[in-house]
């Protein structure tokens, strides 16, 4: 018994309990920096072993180096500079020998069990052991230092061939690996004859290789390297038959995406459900979906209860917003996982299930193991929740195609209520004539323009734009026209109009519409324009006479911007004397602020020099000529908001 006694040597304490304390911050400074990097592939994490191993590497050679040119001089038998540089080496293998460490625990866990986590966490303690082991000053070889590395062996060779993730590397991605690791074997390598030659000498404070951890630790990387370089090496041939099926898989979704599934909403559920629980392994979930007739909810391995205790015990406010239905954007599929404070269940995973780019459902899966889902099982459920997607819309489009015959139906009726408002022949007399031209925007628009003689010789003109477009631009029309017969009758005068207009339409806009008309009253006895104008366009005028085109001038707000009696303090009035030839436009914004492809309005000038080119000729030609200037500008744009054109040419009233 006297052999196995283990008694502490103080003269080695000190330099053990600051290479312990070194070893211990640099495993949970890496352990922090490769947890948190939670999106690194294999192929990353493989590659910051490399550049730590190449950093290490070049540094140690330099310290070679320096022995080697001074190898004469008295300077590198000093213990002092011995000791300083071995004591470098020691911090540049405890760098690399850790942080490789870390990345092998990332990989071996990559798919987690109970047994697993179990053992290697017996694994952790066992190298923390050894580090206390090495306080009693134990040399290289004797029998109770073989024990405690045989111990930390049994466990290496169990843990080395957990290599599920070598199975998710394509072809090319196994060749970088391979490349990889077997470079870090051979920094391992390098490290090891390195500390070969200081052992050698006897000045050391403190030797590596009297060190048990060091040893085990030396034998886990170097054993998982091989191990992975040979399994790798034997995955190759399969790659390429593995990345084929892949990708006729993917190509089977595209297909299958195009297709209806013709499933009941009630069988997509389930078929979700099952699949994705098989697929990652879950131990329970639970699905959701908001419907017009409430909340379906599918669930499994749970109880009610349950699903508000882990509800409460979320953490992430991604999977929170998803548990919400309050989703609107991607989000990262790192975020859809996270660990729970719950008493069975420790890892979750939640996916937003869409349908037409609406948050209508989510799907939540879970697992008694903590950190149990990864990257891979998100895109796996991603594609399943995809898929079931497409089905619940699939059926969504024929409940909606449904709705949309009803709708088209109800619009050929707007539209053939929209084309009876406009005037279905123009006045063309000895007086005056007209040309007119309308298009909406949508299949039912909101502008509007009417004339009538409501005496001999005197006629009301109106042009009109009802704020929006669609239905219910075109009820609002339907409203002003009943309006504008029913003033224009009464022979009021244009500030009459507006005044008694912006009454009426106050009590039937809504609060958020409001219209931009101007009414003319015309005297052809006289060849008097009289006009008031609501915050329409300001109308173009061309006098023959003068060979000139201005716009007339007159102030004006839109009917039901203000719905009090104050709305008469903004209406005003003018007049204009006309002569044979004389020309008038009157115009909606939809010309003006039509747009060409690079995002240019036609604009108000653009206007002015079409109607001036125009302006002589009939109106009708005035009409064509306009809208050929307008669609050469425009070209294949698709005009956004309604148009219309009104052209009035006057003529010699002493002929009426």
């Amino acid at each position: 018994m006297e052999n196995y006694d283990m008694k502490v040597d103080f003269s080695n304490f000190f330099p053990q309990l600051c290479f312990t304390g070194f070893v211990l911050s640099t495993f949970a400074y890496y352990r922090y920096i490769i947890t948190k990097a939670d999106t690194l592939n294999f192929t990353d994490l493989l590659w910051k072993v490399f550049i730590t191993g190449l950093i290490t590497t070049l540094i140690s050679l330099a310290i070679r180096l320096f022995f080697t040119v001074f190898a004469q001089s008295t300077l590198v038998e000093s213990p002092l500079t011995v000791n300083f540089f071995y004591n470098i080496l020691i911090a540049l293998v405890v760098i690399f020998m850790v942080s490789t460490l870390v990345v092998w625990k990332r990989l071996i866990l990559y798919q987690k069990s109970k047994n697993l986590l179990q053992l290697w966490g017996f694994f952790e303690i066992a190298l923390v052991a050894s580090l206390l082991f090495d306080f009693f000053s134990i040399q290289y070889g004797e029998p109770k230092f073989n024990v405690a590395l045989v111990i930390l062996g049994c466990f290496s060779i169990i843990l080395v061939f957990n290599l599920k993730w070598v199975a998710y590397l394509n072809f090319k991605q196994k060749w970088k690996g391979i490349l990889f690791i077997l470079l870090s074997a051979i920094y391992l390598y390098h490290f090891l004859l390195n500390l070969l030659k200081f052992s050698s000498t006897e000045v050391l404070v403190i030797d590596l290789f009297d060190r048990v951890f060091i040893w085990g630790l030396f034998i886990f990387l170097f054993l998982y390297a091989v191990i992975s370089i040979l399994v790798t090496l034997f995955n190759l041939p399969t790659s390429s038959v593995f990345e084929q099926k892949l990708k006729e898989a993917l190509d089977f979704q595209k297909l299958s995406q195009s297709i209806p599934r013709g499933e009941t909403r009630d069988q997509t559920y389930e078929i979700l459900l099952e699949s994705s629980m098989s697929a990652v392994f879950a131990d329970a979930a639970w699905l959701e979906i908001k419907e017009e007739s409430g909340i379906t909810k599918v669930i499994r391995n749970l109880k009610d209860q349950e699903v508000n205790a882990i509800k409460s015990s979320i953490k992430s406010e991604t999977i929170k917003s998803i548990l919400k239905l309050e989703l609107n954007s991607e989000i990262n599929p790192g975020k859809l996982t996270d660990d729970l404070k719950h008493q069975q269940y420790k890892s979750i995973i939640a996916l937003p299930i869409m349908v037409q780019n609406r948050q209508e459902g989510f799907i939540v899966l879970l697992n008694e193991v903590s950190e149990a889902f990864n990257r891979e099982m998100v895109n796996i459920i991603t594609t399943f929740v995809n898929q079931a997607s497409i089905s619940l819309e699939n059926l969504t489009l024929i409940k909606e195609s449904i709705e949309n015959e009803r709708y088209k139906e109800q619009l050929k009726i707007a539209k053939n209520v929209q084309k009876s408002l406009l005037p279905t022949s123009l006045i063309n007399n000895d007086h005056l004539t007209m040309a007119a031209f309308s298009m909406a925007a949508d299949e039912v628009g909101g502008d509007y323009y009417d004339i009538l003689e409501y005496k001999k010789n005197h006629f009301g003109l109106i042009i009109g734009d009802v704020s929006g477009k669609g239905t219910s631009a075109a009820f609002q029309m339907a409203q002003m026209k009943g309006i504008f017969h029913s003033l224009a009758h009464q022979g009021v005068t244009p500030e009459e109009f507006n005044k008694k207009a912006n009454i009426a339409l106050s009590q039937c806009l809504d609060k958020t519409s409001f219209i931009t008309a101007t009414y003319f009253d015309i005297n052809t006895e006289k060849n008097i324009l009289h006009f008031s104008r609501a915050g329409h366009c300001p109308s173009l005028f061309y006098c023959k006479t003068a060979d000139s085109v201005d716009y007339l001038k007159c102030d004006g707000m839109g009917l039901g911007m203000v719905r009090n009696s104050s709305y008469d303090d903004y209406v005003h009035s003018n007049t204009v004397n006309y002569h044979v030839g004389d020309t008038l436009l009157l115009y909606t914004d939809g010309i003006t602020e039509a747009k060409n492809s690079d995002g240019e309005q036609f604009g108000d000038i653009r206007l002015k020099k079409a109607f001036t080119k125009h302006a002589s000729k009939a109106p009708d030609q005035v009409k064509e000529g306009i809208k050929n200037d307008l669609s050469e500008f425009i070209g294949e744009m698709v005009i956004d908001d309604d148009y219309t054109l009104v052209v009035i040419q006057f003529k010699d009233s002493k002929n009426g």
